[in-house]
């Protein structure tokens, strides 16, 4: 047990503009931290790969009516498979989607947009987050960190990052054969190849395991999705904490300290 609480919360890249189910995490996590002290660590889980996590919905600012936007990625096998730590960004995205925001957000939040110098989805994001001042005095710890992979536990379900059609993807160790989900009951089997725990990252229910034998924390805060699957005994010394209610979850949070 440490000698001091560590406060952990975990999400994927959650949108550039994050959603305010994500600000809501930060806000229990500060509140606990004014309680108990300690440290905050978000874990951010970049080694997943669905880009619709990354999806940003606003609202217009004369009308009201939301608007969902994405990144546009460099390929269609990217998009869908590779990780989004490795998911590119096509050139012109950026200053396409700038002259759209400005009907949605203020022009803080679009100088912001504007000014993040990447060209790779979980990287966007996570500057974005910091410009915001979300990231203030918390640690980050990223899923896809070389020296998280190797540092973490044996788990028993998980996915492989391996090269296919020149890219990375990541593929999940199924019966001892890598497949791709193309969704349904269709998949694609890839070559097994000899891998690394470096090209390990977590499934869903091993992560929450897979992150604590990094991490050690002793307060974790669970949104609303993951207290329907989280296991508890997983991780016994972990007091589960759930996070603050917060109105229009999934939207977009775009507001910028003054």
């Amino acid at each position: 047990m440490s000698a001091s609480p560590v406060i952990c919360f975990g999400q994927q890249p959650c949108g550039f503009f994050p959603r305010r189910f994500l600000y809501a995490k930060f806000q229990t996590a500060r509140r606990l931290q004014r309680e108990l002290g300690g440290e905050i660590v978000f874990f951010y889980h970049d080694s997943d790969h669905d880009p619709r996590e990354t999806q940003t919905t606003l609202r217009h600012h004369t009308t009201g009516a939301p608007q969902t936007l994405n990144f546009t990625f460099a390929n269609k096998l990217q998009r869908k498979f590779s990780p989004l730590y490795l998911k590119r960004l096509v050139p012109e995205w950026q200053a396409h989607t700038a002259r759209q925001l400005g009907a949605y957000v203020s022009p803080a939040a679009l100088a912001a947009f504007r000014a993040i110098a990447t060209t790779n989805v979980a990287d966007f994001c996570l500057e974005l987050y910091r410009a915001m001042g979300l990231l203030d005095g918390i640690r980050v710890v990223r899923s896809s960190e070389p020296a998280v992979r190797r540092a973490a536990c044996a788990i028993d379900d998980y996915f492989i990052d391996v090269p296919h059609e020149g890219e990375i993807v990541r593929a999940r160790l199924i019966d001892g054969a890598l497949q791709l989900h193309e969704g349904g009951n269709s998949y694609v089997t890839l070559p097994t190849a000899p891998y690394t725990a470096e090209q390990i990252s977590p499934a869903r229910d091993t992560r929450l395991r897979w992150m604590q034998s990094v991490i050690h924390c002793t307060h974790y805060i669970a949104g609303a999705g993951e207290q329907a699957y989280l296991t508890p005994a997983d991780a016994p010394e972990i007091t589960f904490v759930p996070r603050d209610t917060i109105d229009q979850s999934d939207e977009a949070f775009i507001e910028f300290p003054h």
